[in-house]
């Protein structure tokens, strides 16, 4: 007997829970003002978070994925992309999409039923929000083929959770970009849960990076936790893939600190003592005491970031308000060149019946 391949899965992190130093950091964490920015949009994302949620307890939005934990992930790919690249989010990922240019006002559209909110007005190229578990692997991996048949310099990333890893869309997405070396990276943020499925009734595998192998790719963990790790790696994968190296699985660790979504209760399945021990892990804190440290963050920068990023959502949640509903028959369009005959007659019924307004928010 003889052995004819090993692997192994490296596990890269910068600094510890308290925002210590473990090891040499990379070139752009060493400038303060590099990871100003990772900061504000991490705690952006939080005070957005909080917001979409108490909309969706009142009324005024419908079922909300909160990021709450994950903020670390997005920031740190998104950080990482080119403008040209094209992202593929899940349904967890406003804290990538809003740096990539997603104003705050479509997602809530988003978020409150109405489609508009996927047409961005920035990022154009960007897919929308995927609520089905892991097809959005499918789509990326082939956007990453086109680019490869057009020589486009650019890049699909790809988010799905520790779940979706689990689906057959995963791997064959997966395999069919190394077979053709096309440019995709896969980022599965491993926040621990599948809804209320823990991640050992998940998989046996020791780590979901090494899923990777099965497809002769490279694939390595990361603590999603840290954002300068996140953006260290995911810019080596998305620089490879873009040079012609082919695709690569990053699997991000982190913990789902709130509701796998608004429709969810997790103290029903959850230990509160667990959840509580994970904030201690969480990326803002991390973050926050390193900058401390480096004395380029204090408390009245604190302060007044907290009332910018609020002062912004507010006026985001304003905008939103006061959009006005899609009409009934937009649901409609846009779905078939001509409407068959049997949507037709729906079509006729839902006019008869909808509201003068068209609809209304939540």
């Amino acid at each position: 007997m003889s052995t004819v391949a090993r692997f192994q899965i490296d596990h890269v992190r910068f600094l510890d829970p308290q925002g210590e130093i473990l090891a040499p950091l990379p070139d752009f964490a060493h400038d303060a003002t590099a990871l100003l920015p990772l900061y504000r949009a991490m705690y952006l994302t939080r005070t957005f978070d909080a917001k979409a949620i108490a909309l969706q307890r009142t009324g005024k939005l419908g079922t909300f994925a909160s990021a709450l934990g994950q903020e670390a992930i997005g920031v740190g790919v998104a950080s990482a992309m080119q403008a040209e690249d094209v992202l593929f989010p899940s349904y967890r990922e406003h804290a990538a999409q809003l740096l990539r240019g997603v104003t705050m006002a479509e997602s809530l559209r988003y978020w409150g039923g109405d489609e508009r909110g996927s047409d961005f007005a920035g990022p154009r190229s960007d897919f929308p929000i995927c609520v089905p578990i892991a097809t959005q692997v499918c789509h990326a991996a082939g956007a990453a083929y086109a680019f490869k048949l057009r020589r486009e310099a650019r890049v699909a990333v790809c988010f799905l959770g520790d779940g979706a890893s689990s689906k057959g869309d995963f791997y064959e997405g997966m395999n069919f970009a190394a077979v053709w070396q096309a440019p995709l990276v896969l980022i599965v943020s491993n926040n621990q849960w599948a809804i209320s499925v823990p991640r050992s009734a998940q998989t046996s595998s020791a780590t979901l990076a090494q899923k990777a192998i099965a497809a002769g790719i490279e694939g390595c963990q990361v603590d999603g936790n840290d954002v300068v790790a996140v953006r260290h790696v995911a810019r080596q994968a998305i620089d490879k893939a873009r040079a012609g190296g082919g695709p690569s699985v990053i699997e991000a660790l982190t913990y789902r600190l709130g509701d796998h979504t608004t429709a969810d209760d997790a103290s029903r399945y959850r230990d509160p003592a667990l959840v509580q021990e994970q904030w201690s892990f969480e990326p803002l804190t991390r973050l926050r005491n390193h900058l401390l440290r480096l004395g380029a963050w204090g408390k009245e920068q604190e302060e007044a970031l907290a009332h910018d990023c609020s002062e912004a959502v507010n006026a985001a949640v304003e905008d939103y308000l006061a959009t006005p509903p899609p009409q009934t028959a937009a649901m409609f369009e846009h779905l078939h060149a001509a409407l068959p005959k049997a949507l037709e007659a729906e079509r006729e019924m839902a006019l008869r019946f909808a509201p003068p307004s068209g609809g209304d928010h939540g």
